[in-house]
């Protein structure tokens, strides 16, 4: 399974750019969710596959319903819309007042999330834009079943300093205590810097000694180029020759680095649970067979 959630401690350092970023160059296919309870951004800022704007209706408003009847991970495709370069996007709430639709519902959604991955049918990893985390944000109730949580940090001192108190508030939650650099728990906390590149290679290696000498459980995975004509072109507000942009050949190398050191993991782990499923299903065909089988042993 592959569920990559993508979070901030406060203000706005790029969340949603670094998440489309990834997706849009993430090396397997692709689910990106904007699962922020304060509400999505791509419906302003982006064009759906047909050149109109994207139905603000259908996306995590819409999978309400379908979720409190329970929600195979399949039937996260009904619910998905196509942006204009073909990623394929599951559309965020509109205000936060309709995050109260989904109360209840966010392990539910995680679950289906991290499953995607293990589908039959329609295999995909999924990265979900969670939005700021401070406070009691719902969208932390994702963070169990994910494979990675990565918080998304610019460089100011005070912002550092906020995204190295939040890893080790999550790793308390998540992992039970602190840990070192040599006791990674699942779901693994990263950190991903919005940095100048000139700079990235040395802040990077500084703040991943921080986070290991303050024993907060997380680790700096990469870094992305705060490049705004970068953010403005993926937006669609700006011309220009966006695979050249400091931010999609940082975002790229990125999610090239993530997927080397953890997609053998996941895979595995995709296979293990298609084997169990399938296990399973040969299992309750033999307690339960049908109607054909039934009569003909009937008739022995």
């Amino acid at each position: 399974m592959a569920l990559i959630a993508l979070a901030a401690d406060k203000g706005s350092p790029g969340v949603t750019t670094a998440a489309v970023a990834l997706s849009a160059v993430w090396p397997r296919r692709v689910l990106l969710a904007e699962a922020d309870p304060a509400g999505g951004d791509l419906v302003y800022r982006s064009a759906a596959a047909h050149g109109g704007p994207l139905d603000p209706n259908t996306g995590m408003l819409s999978i309400a319903a379908t979720a409190r009847r329970g929600l195979a991970p399949d039937q996260l495709w009904d619910h998905v819309q196509p942006l204009s370069g073909g990623l394929e996007v599951l559309v965020g709430l509109g205000i936060s007042e309709q995050a109260a639709g989904l109360a209840g519902l966010w392990p539910t959604l995680g679950h289906a999330f991290s499953s995607l991955a293990d589908s039959p049918h329609a295999a995909a990893d999924v990265i979900a834009d969670c939005g700021r985390i401070s406070g009691d944000t719902p969208a932390v109730e994702l963070f169990p079943h994910a494979s990675l949580v990565l918080l998304i940090s610019r460089t100011e001192p005070e912002a550092l300093a906020r995204v190295r108190d939040r890893a080790a508030a999550l790793a308390g939650k998540l992992h039970g205590g602190p840990r070192g650099a040599a006791t990674l728990a699942n779901p693994v906390i990263g950190v991903v810097l919005i940095a100048d590149t000139g700079t990235a290679g040395k802040l990077a290696s500084q703040v991943n000694d921080m986070l290991v000498h303050a024993q907060t459980g997380a680790r700096v995975v990469g870094t992305i180029a705060d490049d705004p004509a970068g953010a403005d072109q993926l937006a669609g507000r700006r011309r220009g020759r966006l695979d050249k942009s400091l931010l999609i050949r940082s975002a790229r190398k990125v999610a090239a680095d993530l997927y080397q050191q953890y997609g053998a993991v996941w895979a595995a782990s995709a296979q293990a649970n298609q084997a169990h499923q399938a296990q399973q299903a040969q299992h309750v065909q033999h307690q339960h067979p049908g109607p054909m089988q039934g009569h003909a042993g009937a008739g022995t």
